[in-house]
């Protein structure tokens, strides 16, 4: 015999008023401010409709985080339509916006909390410290009713539930504002993102990430609108194609359309850019529009020259750079001079460093180790599929010691392990572990030195 739990007062309370349909709208004005979450998550889920309508009305709080909720259960489109019925009806109304609280509806899958315990100014502290942190420079229209909603493009049209949203939103652009802080774009389909992004106010877009195998002539014409999300802090952009075909000077100036766009992103934070080979040469363009500090980049298989990463070196932007992952960069033959000159610029700051897959030899680790000794912030280091021998390795090993905070260090086995003094290096490498221990002994943290199982070899990515 299985036992149910008792109901609490405000179970029951819920309940009772669910029965009375008459009596729960009537009782909403006086209806305490606590009580209006959990009441509108039962009507919610047995879809009393007009007491959702009549509750958005009422709504308490600036925001009503819908998206939470929907997630939760199975998005009802009947539901939805009978919440934007009832902003309708708050919207119609001819009073000033100020005699009613709500202003946002929000659409993400956010603040689930807020619908199991109530959460009074949560809400509030949790848009105010994302607010303060973006640096916004938002216009809001006057007394506009704002929409926020997360996207993912893809080949297939928006779903039902989204598409309902923004043909609602369409027939109301004087009076509300349809804004997404997170965007991903799964598809070549130009023009269908285009009249997406034209439905949206992009001051409030925060993240976006093109994962997709575009033309450099399709990112051309998605650059003006990248260069309206003024507020924008973190861009990730993939497997750009540039046909054989094209003209050098359509190239450029395709190019030149992508990389200006950069000098409206003030808040820019986070920039990863992966197998964007058209910027050989001329990343220099992208590195001079960059104004705000970044505190991520990463720059992954991609064919850089020389001059492009000596432009980075020298770019403004990274001074306060905690994150740089160069990885599947070849710099075999490169001069290290930039690469030390970058260290040095961002070693106050940096707490990761990724150059896994970099080809580096070692008369260029020998170079920029001692800038790389100066980054006393570093946290993890990934040294991993570069060519390097016994001697540099422990040489290396003794400089990265140094670093307090250092709590991973990632190295391939050199190959001199599995030549014919294998058994001697094996030896010694067994030393430095023990020596490298009992100096670790004396921090306050752990830190853990790996080592891939097979070697890298110059000459050659593989692993043997």
């Amino acid at each position: 015999m299985s036992l149910q739990a008792t109901p609490t007062l405000l179970q029951l309370a819920m309940q009772s008023l669910l029965r009375d349909e008459a009596l729960a709208i009537s009782a909403l004005q006086d209806l305490p401010v606590e009580l209006f979450p959990p009441l509108f998550k039962d009507a919610f889920t047995n879809k009393r409709f007009n007491i959702l309508k009549k509750m958005v009305q009422v709504w308490p709080f600036p925001c009503l985080p819908l998206g939470g909720l929907m997630k939760m259960k199975a998005p009802y489109l009947d539901v939805l339509q009978t919440i934007l019925d009832g902003i309708d009806s708050l919207l119609d109304q001819n009073i000033h916006p100020r005699t009613y609280k709500l202003r946002v509806l929000d659409l993400r899958a956010l603040h689930r909390d807020f619908w199991t315990v109530w959460a009074g100014d949560t809400t509030g502290v949790k848009y105010k410290r994302r607010t303060q942190k973006r640096c916004p420079k938002i216009v809001a229209k006057p007394n506009s009713f704002k929409v926020f909603v997360d996207l993912c493009l893809k080949r297939r049209p928006l779903d039902a539930t989204l598409a309902y949203v923004f043909l609602w939103a369409s027939q109301r652009k004087a009076r509300l504002q349809l804004g997404c802080k997170k965007l991903k774009i799964n598809t070549v389909a130009i023009q269908s993102i285009l009249n997406v992004l034209d439905m949206l106010d992009l001051d409030y877009m925060e993240e976006v990430e093109v994962c997709c195998n575009w033309k450099l002539s399709t990112l051309a014409t998605f650059a003006p609108y990248l260069g309206r999300m003024r507020n924008l802090f973190s861009f990730i952009l993939s497997h750009i194609h540039v046909p054989t075909s094209i003209d050098p000077e359509e190239e450029k100036q395709l190019v030149s359309q992508f990389t200006s766009q950069f000098s409206n992103l003030h808040c820019l934070q986070d920039l990863s850019l992966d197998s964007i080979d058209f910027l050989q040469g001329q990343m220099d363009q992208l590195f001079r529009c960059l104004e705000a500090p970044l505190e991520i980049l990463c720059i992954t298989d991609t064919q850089m020259l020389e001059s492009d990463l000596k432009s980075l070196s020298q770019c403004p932007s990274i001074r306060q750079l905690k994150h740089l992952n160069l990885s599947g960069v070849t710099l075999t033959d490169m001069s290290p001079e930039p690469l030390r000159v970058l260290l040095e610029r961002v070693a106050a700051t940096l707490k990761t460093l990724d150059l896994e897959n970099c080809m580096i030899m070692d008369s260029q680790l020998n170079v920029f180790l001692p800038a790389l000794s100066q980054c006393v912030q570093l946290i993890m280091f990934n040294y991993l599929r570069n060519p390097i021998s016994v001697p540099i390795l422990e040489r290396l090993l003794y400089h990265t010691s140094g670093l307090s905070c250092l709590s991973l260090e990632m190295y391939s086995t050199p190959p001199e392990i599995y030549g014919a003094q294998g058994a001697s290096y094996h030896k010694r490498l067994d030393q430095l572990r023990e020596e490298l221990s009992k100096t670790m002994m004396n921090l306050e943290h752990t830190r853990t030195v790996w080592f891939s199982v097979a070697p890298c070899f110059p000459g050659g990515n593989q692993a043997i």
